[in-house]
């Protein structure tokens, strides 16, 4: 017994040494690297981006209320179709439907898909495409012509995206006017939809009061825009696809709560 006592104590393992600073070091950084990973990851993905095959893109799932624009370039639509369709939770919600452009032009699909829209129960808005040559108050009177609006209607919209060679003094003039025309006429705000480039060239510090709709495709979120603007809705795609519907068609969300979508367009 005391032999093999002996014998025991000759092999034991020798104590474990404490690791190192640097190995404490190395370890503390790979913890950091990894919460610095997961916490980029979701303030990448805060809006829940996620692709809907039904409709070829992908959609900021954060939002619930998902809608798309369109004109002539859609062709005749199946309004149907398009209302029935729904996937992973996300269906049409809304509608911008082109009705004029400059002073004496009507979209050639606007009276069928102002119909259509209204009897399948998509929520709907008609918008006006701007042009700096012709005087804003024809084309202010263009609109209002064509477009008669009922009630749960969306706001009218001005889209802005050429400048046709006029300088920025003209066309923020005659923007005003149009604005200022359509809103005593129909007695609710106008949104103005435009790009970012002309939304910082033109609107922010002349338009602030207004509504936006902003186009941006490459953006993952519209923060830093939205923060001195009271942006309504936001473009984020125009290559999605949806039953009913010929060709690409763009991609919309309502930037709001649910509780307040049935405000929009009220005084």
């Amino acid at each position: 017994m005391a032999r093999k006592a002996q014998q025991f104590k000759t092999n034991k393992e020798p104590d474990k040494k404490p690791l190192p600073l640097m190995g404490w070091g190395i370890i503390v950084g790979i913890g950091l690297l990894i919460g610095g990973i997961a916490w980029w990851m979701s303030h990448r993905n805060e809006n829940q981006w996620r692709h809907v095959q039904r409709f070829g893109i992908r959609l900021p799932m954060r939002y619930p209320l998902h809608g798309i624009d369109v004109s002539h370039h859609n062709a005749r639509i199946d309004w149907d179709k398009l209302k029935a369709v729904k996937s992973e939770g996300v269906k049409v919600d809304f509608v911008y439907i082109k009705a004029t452009e400059g002073a004496t032009h009507a979209d050639r699909q606007y009276v069928r898909n102002w119909k259509e829209a209204r009897r399948v129960g998509i929520r709907r808005g008609a918008y006006h495409f701007y042009n700096p040559r012709v005087y804003s108050s024809l084309q202010a009177d263009n609109f209002i012509k064509r477009v008669r609006m009922e009630e749960g209607d969306l706001p009218p919209v001005l889209d802005l995206e050429i400048e046709a060679g006029k300088p920025a003094d003209i066309i923020i003039k005659g923007v005003k006017n149009w604005l200022t025309i359509i809103e005593n006429h129909y007695g609710v705000k106008p949104i103005i939809y435009t790009n970012e480039h002309f939304y910082q060239k033109y609107i922010a510090g002349n338009f602030d009061e207004y509504p936006l709709w902003l186009a941006g495709y490459s953006r993952t979120h519209l923060d830093d825009l939205a923060e001195n603007a009271h942006v309504l809705f936001w473009q984020h795609s125009e290559r999605g696809w949806v039953d009913g519907v010929k060709g690409y068609v763009d991609f919309n969300v309502y930037l709001h709560d649910v509780e307040t979508w049935e405000e929009v367009g009220k005084n």
